[in-house]
């Protein structure tokens, strides 16, 4: 099936800290769209149990008070987000993020610090081969394009407009909107399958950091940008 005939998924989270070992999920949003069904969208807001940095309410607007107020309990909350999106990869779904190696990696150091299994373990240990990543996506497709390469920059490249951005549910719109106008743009695509595709992300994305951090090093000699996709090492978290 051609994705964009196909159910398909789009997620995003938003958290406490740019280093996804570390992070703590505040909100998450999943949404599927396509196969003939209506769109649906599951949100979530979770209460950490730690201070959230005012420089990260800076850029998404969650407070302590909304989350001591809103807020789930974090284990059972990140539980049902874990358990939703290894439904859709056992079943096959396309699930898309835009920089999907942070968010990703946030959910499973988030799993193991609540003592939640794991995707890996959700997965019977398969590889999640139909993960997208509307980032690694757009730098493939569009390698020599000046200009930002933030979610917003790039939803606008591809007439993706949308408000509230850096909330969620947004931004997991956002990234399905990116993914499936490449789609539309590049319906070769469609001739990867899905393990082919998601080995291919992994090329992709190392080949795009090494050059990323060819390029911050000549102002930052110790800059270090992580080329694991969709899982950052721990060690390595902080430059996903």
């Amino acid at each position: 099936m051609k994705y964009l005939d196909s159910r398909r998924v789009g997620w995003d989270t938003e958290t406490t800290s740019t280093n996804p070992a570390e992070a703590r999920i505040l909100t998450a949003a999943i949404i599927a769209r396509g196969g003939d069904r209506p769109e649906r969208a599951q949100t979530w807001i979770i209460n950490p149990g730690v201070p959230i940095p005012p420089d990260t309410t800076a850029i998404h607007g969650i407070t302590d008070a909304k989350v001591q107020a809103e807020g789930q309990d974090p284990k059972t909350t990140l539980d049902t987000i874990a358990s939703t999106l290894a439904s859709c990869l056992r079943y096959g779904m396309p699930v898309t993020a835009f920089n999907t190696s942070y968010d990703y990696s946030v959910l499973h150091y988030e799993l193991l610090r609540h003592g939640l299994l794991p995707m890996a373990e959700r997965l019977d240990g398969q590889q999640p081969y139909t993960l997208l990543d509307a980032l690694v996506l757009d730098k493939q497709a569009d390698k020599y394009r000046k200009g930002s390469r933030k979610l917003k920059a790039v939803a606008g490249h591809y007439g993706v407009h949308l408000e509230d951005w850096h909330e969620a549910r947004a931004d997991a719109v956002a990234a399905l909107g990116i993914t499936d106008e490449i789609y539309r743009r590049m319906p070769r695509l469609d001739g990867y399958d899905a393990r082919r595709l998601y080995l291919a992300q992994q090329a992709w994305r190392e080949e795009q950091q090494i050059g990323l951090q060819a390029h911050f090093r000549k102002t930052d000699p110790s800059a270090y940008c992580a080329p694991e996709w969709p899982l950052v090492p721990a060690e390595r978290g902080g430059d996903a």
